[in-house]
């Protein structure tokens, strides 16, 4: 995965990737251009940061 110009990896469960891949659809944009949207405002790992970003947006949306 390329993240702002560099190959990353990020270990994840399948369900995160599901709701993430939603959350891109849902706005228009590429798994990739969120995750990198998302790596901008991180203060810890980027897993446990998409994790605590996909529940706060299934949480917003219930």
């Amino acid at each position: 995965m390329l993240i702002a110009g560099h190959s990353t990896s990020v270990s994840l469960e399948e369900p995160f990737w599901d709701v993430l891949k939603e959350i891109a659809a849902a706005r228009g944009c590429s798994l990739n251009a969120l995750i990198e949207s998302v790596d901008g405002t991180r203060e810890t790992n980027l897993s446990s940061t998409l994790r605590v970003f996909a529940l706060n947006e299934v949480r917003r949306s219930a």
